[in-house]
């Protein structure tokens, strides 16, 4: 297996944690100091963890819908992909067609994500 099948194995994987809302597995997936960048701006780790385990962030669905992309930088791992997703956010519902940017990183024997930044998708 590649580097790269090695990251595509391990962001299915936290995306069917995410699908679980199991924070304590999700977690693992993130590197410490790991940060989502979306539309309004850096939110750390810690936040999108709570958001799961209190429920306030509750996912039904996350699915890669086309444009993967793996590339190996030097010590790092860019994943790049289109995903939809659906759920609820403070209880009301949302569907998400996105795409997604993560780096990962090798932390001991084990992949993790340091950053991840969501735009989302447009058709033209």
């Amino acid at each position: 297996m590649t580097v790269q099948d090695d990251v595509r194995a391990v962001s299915a994987a936290w995306d069917a944690a995410l699908v679980r809302n199991d924070a304590p597995l999700i977690a693992t997936f993130m590197t410490d100091d790991w940060v989502y960048v979306g539309p309004t701006g850096a939110t750390p780790k810690a936040d999108v963890i709570d958001w799961i385990a209190t429920g306030r962030l509750v996912h039904h669905t996350m699915v890669v819908a086309g444009g993967e992309r793996v590339s190996l930088a030097s010590n790092a791992v860019l994943l790049t992909a289109r995903k939809t997703s659906s759920g609820t956010w403070d209880g009301t519902p949302y569907e998400s067609d996105e795409w997604i940017t993560e780096v990962y990183v090798r932390m001991g024997e084990a992949w993790q994500c340091a950053f991840s930044q969501k735009t989302t998708a447009a058709d033209y």
